[in-house]
């Protein structure tokens, strides 16, 4: 199947208030690049060169003055804004028409990792439907959607559950096939008022289409202080490819 990119670049940032009171989140440093480039530049090095950037109203125009046409990373941008807040599976509706019926790999704009794309994306597009995901063993599995596998696939994901039955995190790293557009348009908002990423997955689970990884090497988001300087101090020690 053909493969677009997106990355999600939205949200307040408000966890990192007073650093984002005047710019993106994806915008701040890591290393010597803005936060954003990482997921970029893995989604080209794995081979895929239409990406589309969907961000808030805020700092659409920083965001576009920095990145411009996708020329200087080899590939073509799109842009979309999210209007407000209204969670992660609401900001990957806006891709549809971008999508033009492709699979898409999305990737949350402040997960930096260290392993490459490409295996993965091969073992999605030789899928040919459903979803796929990219796991991590974490320490701190309450801050984050938590799988439940078997040989088959996952079985369960639990929203930042109190008690994780599992310390297998699912990263921000995602690909669909382009059936996830009508999941989206079936999901209820959640407790917070957003439509939830997990719920997308958990519909997959149930058509028995998701599929799982184990992703290699380091993997951090950067969404807190001290994500943010886990991030800086992995990138300084060991570059990702």
């Amino acid at each position: 199947m053909d493969i677009k990119g997106v990355v999600l670049a939205g949200g307040t940032g408000s966890r990192l208030m007073p650093l984002t009171k005047v710019t993106n989140k994806h915008l701040l440093a890591v290393g010597k690049k803005p936060m954003i480039y990482y997921p970029i530049e893995k989604l080209v090095s794995a081979g895929i060169k239409e990406i589309l950037i969907v961000t808030g109203v805020d700092h659409m125009g920083d965001i576009v003055n920095l990145l411009g046409s996708g020329r200087n990373f080899s590939c073509r941008f799109t842009y979309k804004v999210q209007d407000q807040a209204g969670g992660i599976a609401q900001a990957l509706a806006l891709a549809e028409n971008f999508a033009n019926n492709c699979g898409i790999a999305a990737i949350l704009g402040d997960n930096i990792f260290k392993a490459s794309l490409k295996p993965y994306l091969k073992k999605f597009a030789a899928q040919k439907k459903g979803a796929r995901v990219l796991l991590k063993k974490v320490a701190n599995p309450q801050r984050f959607g938590v799988a439940e596998v078997s040989k088959n696939g996952v079985t369960k994901i639990l929203e930042k559950p109190k008690k994780p039955k599992t310390n297998y995190a699912v990263t921000g790293i995602y690909f669909y096939d382009n059936s996830v557009f009508n999941i989206i348009r079936t999901l209820k908002p959640s407790g917070r008022g957003e439509l939830e990423i997990t719920d997308v997955n958990n519909t997959y689970i149930s058509r028995n289409q998701l599929k799982y990884d184990m992703l290699p090497g380091w993997w951090t988001d950067a969404g807190t202080f001290e994500s943010l300087g886990v991030a800086n101090k992995l990138v300084a020690k060991d570059p990702p490819k």
